[in-house]
């Protein structure tokens, strides 16, 4: 490790300490929040802590289990597909499944559940801390009605708050014309480094790019790959060493 990413970390840890929350995770986890903050250790030190209330608040079971967010699984929208070539788990959101969400919360939820289940599913036998994943939002098919800016919104702003350095990349396909009103809103809320993750496929090289980088072993046929679609609910983890 670079020198300087040593004596960062160490002085993340200090300013960790010193706002009263314990420091039991290991480096790669710590160096995405200091990336994260442009590698300045107290906003990073910042930034973690509130993770860590947010994540003993919201999941104190360590994880929201299927049971919790049954509703949402049952419309199938969201699969999990194995690894990329990069060795990324690889998570497909079907917009056209999805319907904005009355209950906000629930939604929230929703969004760790399936973010938490992507990433577990690249662990090894344990985490590292450092994994991230890719995403693929499908909007082919979608209309109005499947319209959710806030959920997309939210979305992002839970990668970007919760889970930094986690998006790999995100790849937007069959955009319509009428989302890109709506894309422009949500592009609003994204910092630079998260936008500059996100590849809206539009043209056939960027299509050839996408499946290249994917992976046609990962992919689903419909995409130009050689796999299945895989729901989300229908992976199972492989349990994680002590």
């Amino acid at each position: 490790m670079e020198k300087n990413h040593e004596i960062a970390l160490t002085e993340m840890r200090k300013s960790v300490q010193k706002l009263g929350t314990s420091t039991e995770f290991g480096d790669p986890t710590l160096m995405r929040f200091l990336i994260a903050r442009s590698m300045d250790p107290d906003k990073a030190a910042k930034m973690f802590v509130q993770w860590h209330k947010w994540r003993a608040s919201f999941v104190p079971n360590g994880f929201i289990s299927d049971s919790e967010v049954s509703d949402a699984l049952e419309d199938r929208k969201i699969f999990l597909q194995g690894l990329s070539k990069d060795g990324y788990p690889v998570m497909i959101v079907k917009a056209s499944k999805h319907f904005p969400s009355k209950d906000h919360l629930q939604f929230k939820k929703f969004v760790v559940h399936l973010l938490d289940k992507t990433i577990a599913s690249s662990f090894r036998g344990r985490e590292i801390g450092n994994e991230k994943l890719i995403g693929i939002l499908d909007l082919q098919q979608i209309s109005y009605k499947n319209v959710d800016a806030r959920g997309l919104i939210t979305g992002f702003q839970f990668l970007q708050s919760y889970y930094p350095e986690r998006l790999a990349k995100c790849f937007i396909l069959n955009m319509p014309w009428f989302f890109v009103s709506v894309w422009r809103m949500v592009s609003r809320f994204l910092e630079k480094a998260t936008a500059e993750k996100i590849v809206i496929v539009s043209n056939e090289d960027e299509t050839q790019n996408f499946i290249k980088e994917v992976g046609e072993e990962t992919l689903p046929e419909e995409y130009g790959g050689r796999a299945k679609l895989v729901p989300l609910q229908d992976v199972v983890l492989a349990p994680m060493e002590d």
